[in-house]
């Protein structure tokens, strides 16, 4: 897909409500789907497994199943989706200033 910026790449990749999110919890550590929805309560179990596919289909996210009764499948970043990883620091940095920055307002 031909981009006119180099943002739009990215949001390619990242945009919409949820794909960062996910990130960030992969970020602390593998996940299985159940961990992953229980740490975002708000995402419905469809929209959780559309964006992890789409994460997955961008190599940003590895999908290991392990043949075992129940099965078990985990998420983890792959290298490229730990590539990342300075640019979710960023965002969250920026986030708590963001909050910060409320709090001052509405005081």
């Amino acid at each position: 897909m031909p981009y006119n910026i180099p943002v739009e790449a990215t949001l390619d990749v990242i945009g919409g409500k949820w794909k960062v999110v996910i990130l960030c919890h992969l970020d602390k550590g593998d996940k299985r789907t159940s961990e992953l929805k229980r740490s975002m309560p708000d995402i419905t179990q469809k929209m959780l497994t559309q964006q992890l596919r789409e994460l997955e289909q961008d190599g940003m996210v590895k999908r290991t199943s392990y043949e075992q009764v129940p099965p078990k499948v985990v998420y983890s970043l792959t290298p490229y989706g730990w590539s990342f990883k300075p640019i979710l620091d960023a965002m969250c940095a920026w986030g708590e200033q963001h909050i910060q920055q409320n709090e001052l307002v509405e005081v």
